[in-house]
């Protein structure tokens, strides 16, 4: 099944799809990362959140470092098989900023 699901995945030309991040219990956006093939299996195998560092250039596990693990619950992949909805059971804030979701900011017109 993860094979399955890794083989429909679109990917873009730099071998990255969009993950959206969401609580899996209040449906809050957490946050915006990109997964490529590996972190997107690793993500699937461990039931735990893994990314690619489009500025680091690396692999991440999301938490190791700050403890901040978000459990996976499941993946969906959107109608054009382009973008990845990643529901969780965050363990503490998303964003390293301490907050708990990435989109604290608000603007409006």
């Amino acid at each position: 099944m993860k094979t399955v699901l890794i083989e429909k995945i679109k990917f873009d030309a730099n071998g990255l799809v969009p993950a959206i991040v969401q609580d899996a219990d209040t449906n809050e956006v957490l946050m915006l990362a990109y997964m490529n093939e590996e972190s997107l299996r690793l993500t699937l195998e461990k039931g735990e959140t893994h990314f690619w560092s489009r500025s680091r250039g690396e692999l991440w596990h999301k938490g190791a470092a700050s403890g901040n693990i978000q459990r996976v619950v499941e993946v969906r992949v959107d109608c054009d098989a382009d973008t990845l909805l990643v529901r969780v059971h965050p363990t503490g804030p998303a964003c390293h900023t301490g907050n708990r979701s990435c989109f604290y900011r608000v603007y409006s017109s």
